[in-house]
């Protein structure tokens, strides 16, 4: 293989943590979807409350996902 080829391909253990992060980022998104959206959420909150927890979730995914694309700087 050419060295572009080796430079560009991801070890297991970073397409496993991608894998991870990706999945993790989607089930905070459903959690926190299903939290502002659901008439008959299981704990009692008023909407507002709930609206504001979801809306908190959904942040707290996007920075985690923001922060996992970041690249390391020792890393190749």
């Amino acid at each position: 293989m050419s060295e572009d080829n080796q430079e560009q391909q991801k070890s297991p253990k970073r397409r496993f943590l991608l894998i991870l992060g990706v999945t993790a980022f989607t089930c905070f998104i459903v959690l926190g979807l299903l939290i502002i959206f659901w008439d008959k959420f299981p704990l009692e909150m008023p909407q507002t409350r709930r609206t504001i927890f979801g809306s908190i979730i959904l942040l707290y995914a996007v920075l985690r996902f923001s922060r996992y694309l970041r690249k390391d700087p020792n890393e190749r």
